[in-house]
């Protein structure tokens, strides 16, 4: 049977990497021919400042050579734009005059610089920086002239300029905004980015706006509209792309600001697909390496004739080292509703980080100086996780290494080339990888744009700990010699770790979700139908039908927890009354889950204590503590003492948490333990009322609840995290108040529902 002939015009990396896509899911299925513009093969656009700045030869950014079309059957037409299609027929021209007929035909004509109408624009040595062409222009231009303006302060117009300072030339940036990369990062960030460039010899001028461009042939400078001039004998232009639709649309090709395409990206022409940066979707259309991937991916399962989900959209993230500084962006940085979740900024080490929610929700992240974390912030961001997710631990000795331990395992690494952690592990292990260069050759991670390099490099580490500790994972905190209890398997019903089991209810919670009536969401309540336990344990692939005793509670806790189902959780509780598989008698069971399900936090204070009980009343502290958290669950019974003096005889250092008065106010203690192994609590934070000491017990107890591991108890919990790390996140003013209005929200449904009557008759009738 003879094969389609599969027709890609575009020799960039979207078209290529559908072709090597469908290369290995079908190699014989298609006769591919592809037409690319430039007089070279596939190559790494994304590496062109690499090769301006000297860190990469020409070759070293190729990414397909000619041997690889010729080993697959490819025929690779070069130096030949496409100038016609004809649908009805289906064949294409060139502009030299050479007709290809086609089956399938891929658009992948990619973007151009985006060039605005200045007046002058179309001087001698004005120029953008785009292709391989574009660098070799710059070197020459710079063997004879010395100043260099760069029109444009985002990604592009930093790299061109680092690169002009590499070939010895001054370098101004011009940007029309207050700060540089403006869509990517904060003023924050962007100083902090803008002090390291002048350092290495940048200059920049901001807010200002191109008037034109003076000189009579030759680009002699720049005149501003506020009036000033600039002094330049080179020009570049960085202030965007624009995709290549001019063909598509003589061909009668639906478009808008791109190549309209559906999920599985077709156009509004039957047999003609477009992918990547000329395509859009859904009224977007991406400049981002990651997103051209996965709709290439999507085209080429489509045509292998798969079946797909199709392609839904893509976060828009930056994870690169600009001009030798790591930055990473993800998701919406900006917005009217967009609140800071997380912010820190280390002056000593250059770093700063910022983590911004919505509806608390992570919808956003910056990263400078350290992108380590970037890899995971950007699964939190693509997931919408709730800020629970985002306990730190910039206490730990190697902030790499721990990034790289709490990442789940099947978590993306390289988004570009949908890596994942467990790949990397695997090959690292199995292939004794030592190094970032032989990783990115063997699963091609950090191979695209680069940016997940510091935690492929954090991977390494941690699988050369692995086999130094035998193949068990480590704690960071306890300096690589005590096993971290996340880690290790549930019970014998599943592989999986406390962290990835509340990841995977949390997930399927939220397809729950997304297929409940609309009139249930909103008010955030699951038909109960949906949410029985036998039903959740089929979609975690549970290896024992029912559960076990150690299992179940844990699953139930983190049901209770994961913000989509906290109006049934307790109802699903008192249904498995009825229905328990180990044949409890109902009043046992109600004990058991009492107990195991619904931990209790244990309030004690100088009313307890017999000899001064007479003369103490509950304070307001005590009281509002007692009303907010009795029916909270919670993953480890946790006891509070509350003392009214350093004489009192409540030791509070030995309290999970600990509230004592003191003449300036009170002071609050985390992480004691009176059991085996007896811990000292730290200090958590001083306060000058009442008040405010019990929004920070509050915003601590929440954080815990959130953020720990069932079963874990809170000494435990605050050894994990750190306390230097609970202490900077709960001092944050804001956070603090959005963990204390959460639990405000979740007590109020308690209340609408009844669950707090509920769970006291409960507990009453174990106590009889």
């Amino acid at each position: 049977m003879s094969r389609k002939k599969l027709v890609v015009i575009g020799n960039g990396m979207a078209g290529v990497k559908c072709v090597e896509e469908i290369n290995n899911l079908e190699p014989d299925m298609y006769e591919i021919v592809i037409y690319g513009t430039e007089p070279r093969p596939n190559y790494n656009r994304i590496m062109l400042s690499k090769v301006l700045q000297g860190e990469h030869s020409i070759q070293d950014i190729i990414i397909n050579d000619w041997t690889w079309y010729a080993e697959r059957n490819i025929r690779l037409c070069t130096g030949e734009t496409v100038q016609r299609i004809d649908p009805r027929t289906k064949f294409i021209e060139t502009e030299t005059g050479k007709k290809e007929t086609y089956d399938i035909l891929i658009l992948a004509t990619g973007s151009s610089p985006f060039i605005p109408p200045i007046p002058g624009i179309d001087k001698e040595r004005v120029m953008s920086f785009r292709s391989i062409d574009d660098c070799t222009r710059m070197s020459d231009y710079s063997k004879e002239y010395r100043k260099a303006a760069v029109i444009g302060g985002g990604l592009l117009g930093l790299e061109a300029a680092r690169g002009l300072l590499h070939l010895g030339m001054e370098a101004v940036v011009v940007h029309n905004a207050p700060y540089i990369m403006n869509r990517q990062l904060d003023y924050q960030a962007a100083a902090m980015l803008q002090r390291e460039l002048e350092d290495q010899g940048m200059s920049f001028l901001l807010n200002k706006n191109t008037q034109k461009v003076t000189g009579r042939s030759q680009a002699q400078g720049l005149l501003f509209t506020d009036g000033t001039k600039l002094e330049a004998q080179l020009v570049i232009v960085a202030v965007g792309i624009r995709p290549n639709v001019d063909l598509a649309r003589r061909s009668g090709i639906a478009t808008h600001r791109a190549v309209v395409v559906d999920d599985h990206m077709r156009t509004s022409v039957p047999d003609i697909y477009a992918v990547g940066e000329c395509a859009e979707h859904r009224g977007i259309s991406y400049g981002l390496v990651a997103p051209l991937y996965e709709q290439g991916k999507v085209l080429a399962r489509t045509l292998c004739g798969q079946e797909v989900p199709g392609y839904t959209g893509s976060v828009p993230y930056s994870q690169l080292k600009v001009s030798g500084v790591d930055v990473f962006s993800a998701g919406e940085i900006s917005g009217d509703r967009m609140q800071t979740a997380i912010q820190h900024l280390d002056g000593i080490q250059g770093t700063y980080k910022k983590v911004l929610m919505q509806a608390g929700k992570v919808r956003g992240a910056i990263l400078f100086g350290n992108t380590v974390e970037g890899t995971a912030l950007l699964g939190l961001v693509q997931r919408g996780a709730d800020v629970a997710e985002l306990a730190s631990k910039e206490d730990a000795p190697d902030p790499a290494v721990a990034a790289a331990v709490a990442l789940p395992s099947q978590e993306t690494v390289c988004a570009c080339n949908n890596v994942t952690k467990a790949t990397i592990l695997k090959a690292i292990q199995e292939q004794g990888l030592e190094t970032e260069e032989q990783v990115k050759q063997q699963t091609k991670a950090s191979g695209s744009c680069g940016g997940c390099k510091p935690m492929v490099g954090a991977l390494l580490k941690h699988a050369k700990r692995l086999e130094l500790d035998g193949g068990v994972s480590t704690s960071p905190e306890s300096g690589g010699t005590k096993e971290e209890p996340a880690a290790l398997p549930v019970c014998h019903c599943t592989e999986m770790s406390q962290a990835e089991l509340k990841h995977r209810v949390s997930v399927i919670l939220e397809s729950y979700e997304k297929e409940a009536d609309i009139s249930n969401v909103g008010s955030g309540v699951i038909p109960l139908e949906d949410t029985q336990i036998n039903s959740l344990l089929k979609e975690l692939n549970w290896h024992s039908e029912h559960g076990c005793p150690a299992c179940l509670p844990a699953i139930r806790y983190y049901v209770c927890v994961s913000g989509f189902m906290q109006s049934t959780a307790e109802n699903d509780v008192i249904t498995d009354l009825k229905t328990d598989p180990y044949g409890l008698e109902a009043e046992d069971l109600q004990g058991k889950l009492a107990q195991e399900h619904h931990q209790m936090v244990r309030i004690y204070s100088e009313r307890n204590v017999p000899s001064l009980a007479s003369n103490n009343t509950a304070s307001d502290l005590e009281t509002r503590l007692r009303a907010d958290w009795k029916t909270a669950t919670m993953p480890s019974e946790v006891n509070i003492a509350i003392a009214w003096g350093s004489r009192s005889p409540l030791n509070v250092l030995v309290s999970d948490l600990g509230l004592q008065a003191s003449p300036a106010g009170w002071e609050i203690y985390v992480g004691g333990h009176a059991g085996h192994p007896v811990k000292e609590a730290s200090l958590l934070g001083t306060t000058e009322s009442e008040q405010q000491a019990f929004f920070l017990a509050s915003a601590c107890l929440q954080w815990y609840r959130q953020t720990a591991w069932f079963d874990e108890p809170l000494w435990m919990w605050t050894e994990r995290l750190g306390v230097m790390s609970i202490r900077e996140t709960l001092l944050n003013t804001q956070f603090q108040r959005e963990l204390t209005f959460n639990r405000a929200q979740e007590r109020e449904k308690d209340v609408e529902r009844g669950t707090e009557t509920l769970f006291e008759n409960l507990i009453a009738q174990v106590k009889a």
